[in-house]
């Protein structure tokens, strides 16, 4: 039985400065509609983020501007994952991927506070090896494929996925996911997650509060 510890974590902003690059592109995107890219200095992004986009409310330009996340979590937490729909998803396939030969399965503890917390809860152990043992016989005897064997794997199947969306999606999702009223474990990697998007973008993330009711985060604009 390996249990593993979930994360999220940005692939391709890797610090202050690339973020600073993105925010750049989408300021030369909206001057094209005002064809005002001579106005645009090294620090003007600034001025035109909180003055077109957050004053305005023009969050389409932000559009222009995108970040790969990669996420590691329990099955049940992917469901909810691609419920945003207009971001792009790939995920390990519980079809293609046969944990006997190719690599051994891992498990999430669905405690958020204690994600070691199976060294004392043996139940919850038993059943996942119950589970995996399950699987391996089902695999070796030849008349289960993977993709059938599968279904006795249980939502604490630690699953990758890589999302890539756009930084006004990330900030839609943020605003929903990180709520009082969402799944623990989902806020276990989203809020790190938002610290990390407002470390390194700037302006843009930092309105959103994490723990706040969803009616109360739902008026943030977006």
């Amino acid at each position: 039985m390996n249990i593993v510890e979930p994360y999220a974590r940005m692939m391709d902003v890797p610090d202050h400065e690339a973020g600073i690059k993105l925010l750049k592109k989408i300021e030369w995107c909206g001057r094209i509609s005002h064809r005002s890219e001579d106005a645009q200095t090294d620090d003007s992004w600034q001025r035109f983020i909180k003055a077109v986009v957050l004053e305005h409310g023009d969050w389409s330009i932000v559009e222009h501007a995108s970040a790969t996340v990669d996420m590691l979590v329990d099955r049940g937490i992917t469901h909810e994952v691609v419920r945003h729909r207009l971001f792009s998803f790939t995920q390990q396939s519980t079809r293609f991927i046969n944990h006997e030969k190719k690599m051994p399965p891992s498990f999430i503890y669905p405690d958020p506070d204690n994600w070691e917390g199976y060294v004392d809860d043996p139940d919850w152990c038993a059943t996942i090896v119950a589970c995996e043992d399950e699987y391996r016989n089902k695999v070796s005897s030849g008349k289960w494929s993977p993709q059938i064997a599968r279904s006795v794997f249980p939502n604490a199947l630690a699953s990758r996925i890589v999302i890539t969306g756009n930084l006004r999606n990330w900030r839609h999702l943020f605003i929903m996911r990180c709520t009082k009223e969402t799944h623990p474990q989902m806020r276990q990697v989203t809020i790190p997650l938002l610290d990390e998007f407002k470390s390194k973008i700037p302006i843009l993330y930092d309105d959103i509060e994490p723990m706040l009711k969803q009616s109360e985060s739902m008026k943030k604009m977006r």
